[in-house]
Formats: C-alpha cells, sequence, structure tokens
C-alpha cells in the first residue's frame, strides 16, 4: 500500500487503551530524502535503515508504527522493540533486578513515544496494554512474532548469531525495520564488529528488504551534531 492511499485511512483506534482521547499522534512528514523512501517504502517491504547518526532512523520507524497501530483496519496488534544489552552484555553489572535493567535501555524509546503523543505517559500507557513491547535479545529465544511491526534497534551492536536469532523469530503477518550504522558498534572485536556487515550481506541480497542509507546531508538533530559527524568522518574517525 502506498503512503498516498494510507493518508486516506483514519488516525485513530480504540485499541490505543489507556491513553487520553484528548491526545493525538502528532503529524510527521519526512524532511530528508532517506526519510522520504523510508515513508514510502514502509507500506510494501520489510526495511533496513543504515548510516550516520541523529538521522532519524528510530524516531521515523516509531512514528510509522505507531501510526499504522493506530489505523481501525490494521492487521498488526502490537510493536516489539528489540535491542542488544551492549555494552554491558552482562545485565548483572547493572543494578536492579531484571525489569529494572532492561527500563534503563527503553528510555530512548518512552521519550519518543511521549513525544509524538505530546502526553508524558503515553509510552508507560502503550506498555501496559502489550501494544508495546520491549524485548532483549538475550531473551528472545524459542519466542515467535505474529501480527507485530518489529523494530531491530541499534543493530551494529548485535553479532552476528543475535541478528540471525532475530529475523528467525517472524512469524506470519508481520513487518520488521532494522536500525543501525556498522561505524556505531561498541564491539571491540573485529569478528563481532563484522556480523552487521555480514548481516546486511545477505538482507541486501533479499527482494523483501528495500535498504536505505542515511547519509551526512540526512542529519536532522541539530546543527551541531551535523557538523561534529561531517568533520569527525572526514577526519577519519569511525
Amino acid at each position: 500500500m502506498s503512503r498516498k492511499a494510507r493518508k486516506t485511512k483514519s488516525n485513530s483506534n480504540s485499541r490505543l487503551i489507556g491513553i487520553d482521547t484528548r491526545t493525538h499522534l502528532k503529524k510527521i512528514t519526512p524532511i530528508t530524502p532517506a526519510q522520504e523512501e523510508v515513508f514510502d517504502a514502509f507500506y510494501e517491504d520489510h526495511l533496513f535503515l543504515h548510516g550516520v547518526a541523529g538521522t532519524g532512523k528510530t524516531y521515523i520507524s516509531l512514528y510509522l508504527a505507531l501510526d499504522e497501530l493506530m489505523n481501525k483496519s490494521s492487521s498488526y496488534r502490537d510493536i516489539q522493540i528489540i535491542r542488544s544489552v551492549v555494552p554491558t552484555r552482562d545485565m548483572g553489572f547493572l543494578p536492579g533486578s531484571e525489569k529494572q535493567k532492561l527500563q534503563s535501555y527503553e528510555t530512548p524509546y518512552r521519550t519518543i513515544v511521549n513525544e509524538l503523543f505530546e502526553c508524558g505517559s503515553a509510552y508507560e500507557s502503550l506498555r501496559k496494554t502489550s501494544l508495546i513491547n520491549f524485548n532483549s535479545t538475550s531473551y528472545i529465544r524459542g519466542m515467535t512474532f505474529y501480527d507485530s511491526i518489529i523494530i531491530v534497534d541499534e543493530c551494529q551492536n548485535m553479532n552476528f548469531h543475535e541478528l540471525d536469532s532475530v529475523i528467525t523469530r517472524i512469524g506470519d503477518n508481520c513487518k520488521i525495520i532494522f536500525c543501525g550504522d556498522f561505524r556505531q558498534s561498541d564491539f571491540k572485536w573485529k569478528d563481532e564488529k563484522d556480523g552487521i556487515l555480514d548481516f546486511m550481506k545477505i538482507i541486501k541480497s533479499m527482494d523483501r528488504f528495500s535498504f536505505i542509507e542515511f547519509m551526512q546531508q540526512d542529519i536532522v538533530r541539530s546543527p551541531l551534531v551535523k557538523s561534529y559527524i561531517i568533520n569527525k568522518l572526514e577526519l577519519g574517525f569511525a
């Protein structure tokens, strides 16, 4: 379904229990060529969004997923956010219970969702009703996702085994979006860093994915971030 056709659908869904009825998802439009590609490809393919920081990969992925979920005729029932717990894979190094440890990695998504709804409790409301679920790669073995939009974030911090485990969890009627940049990996060892590069080769060979590259000109976070990243890359710092 094209973005043009999708615009005719209602941006309201009674399934979003717990969200104040006065609260609406902000209208977001693409502001760079790469973002435009994502908005168009979202309704056609699975996505692999790769490129430099500050380009809005995670932000627009969550927006499009929420916009789809709010559509009454959508066939998707939830959003699954998956990421690794790098740089501290051994979660025992973090204080608190397992739930408390995972919560520290949810902060970016909580911030984005609350901003998109302009409601400080939006993320927690969606979590309580299981319309958004957060998962670590450490605990997805044996799981299968159905009727879900799956956002795999910071995938440069997943080794090949983790990436392989994630994609093989996909059941019927799912859309998966990978977001990452191999230049931002927190891995120390080359064989782990190369995992995403090997995985990207497979994705690029498949006809089920739109692979969209975000470049320096797509940075939208702030002029300072854009200047810093451009100069960092030009000086040869990955």
